[in-house]
């Protein structure tokens, strides 16, 4: 009987001196109503947006899975199914960043056929970047603790991506980067009672997802170091339409700088074009915006000091005013 009475005075101390539980928070609601929240956020981005944004087209080229996870004698490149579950899920996230425009190129066959159905033309769009990566490391880890009447059981997946900048035009690999991502999930049992860690799958999505999102970040910072440029579509009536529009960052009243293109000299050295310099020949304001989306967005202008007249305009750029 006293043995009894020990055990269970035993188990209470654990249980009491594991498990806590804290007072119950009251909700409270916020005094301004949600339709308002959601217009003052909405304005919060607009007005943190100070610069154009050049959105850069990028196509994803070969992503593989170089890892020994889910690889087989009777599997081959074809049927790389994780190296594709990394394509589609770095497509989906580089497409709702909002920062580029992503073209179809995994499954550009595909395309060719459904055009070769319909009897229409493909029109492709060539990009300026194209991303070729793969998935370098992965794997999962359990780990856990065991104390008196109290065990704990951690399940981390690791997932690590590599890839590399290629510019279209010549092929040169002008950056790379890495990113790397991990998720983990624990549980914890009291004297036997307790939830139990079964194998969770969903680890494994989660860290390529990380992974992604990391490099996604590196990627960015990396595009946003180049210099906003964009081409005049057409001068009438004393207005110069260029592209670009909402979506891109423009609003009414930014200033432009028009130049003219540079010479373009191949170098001894390196053996590449290089554009040398352009000269300012006018500034620009925006007086309006049109289009409805990112592919057909544009903004009028006028002069506001210099000249572009003798000038063709296929052959000036409109760059940032620093």
């Amino acid at each position: 009987m006293k043995r009894s009475l020990f055990t269970a005075s035993a188990l209470a101390l654990a249980l009491s001196g594991c498990a806590t539980q804290s007072p119950q928070v009251e909700s409270q609601e916020s005094p301004h109503s949600q339709q308002a929240q959601i217009e003052a956020q909405k304005a919060a981005m607009e007005a943190s947006v100070t610069n154009p944004i050049l959105k850069r087209k990028l196509a994803l080229g070969r992503i593989t899975n170089e890892t020994i996870y889910g690889k087989s004698l009777l599997r081959d490149d074809k049927g790389d199914v994780l190296g594709k579950q990394v394509t589609d899920m770095l497509s989906k996230a580089l497409t709702e960043s909002g920062q580029y425009l992503v073209f179809e190129r995994p499954d550009i066959e595909r395309l060719k056929d459904e055009a070769k159905l319909t009897g229409q033309e493909l029109n492709l769009v060539g990009v300026d970047t194209l991303i070729i990566g793969s998935l370098t490391e992965f794997g999962r880890k359990t780990e856990g603790k065991s104390g008196f009447l109290s065990s704990t059981k951690k399940q981390v997946a690791f997932a690590k991506v590599d890839l590399r900048l290629v510019d279209s035009k010549t092929g040169l690999v002008y950056h790379s980067l890495s990113g790397a991502g991990e998720s983990s999930s624990e549980a914890a049992s009291v004297a036997g009672f307790g939830s139990k860690a079964a194998y969770d799958g969903t680890l494994n999505d989660a860290a390529i997802s990380n992974a992604i999102s990391d490099a996604i970040s590196k990627l960015t910072a990396e595009m946003q170091t180049r210099p906003w440029q964009t081409d005049i579509l057409a001068v009438e009536d004393g207005m110069i339409y260029i592209s670009g529009g909402k979506s891109q960052g423009i609003k009414q009243g930014m200033s432009f700088n028009i130049e003219t293109q540079g010479k373009v000299v191949k170098s001894k050295q390196t053996g590449f074009d290089i554009t040398l310099p352009g000269k300012k020949v006018a500034t620009v304001s925006v007086i309006q915006l049109f289009g409805d989306n990112e592919t057909n967005e544009g903004a009028i202008t006028t002069i506001s000091s210099g000249s572009i007249d003798g000038l063709k305009y296929t052959e000036l750029n409109v760059v940032e005013a620093k």
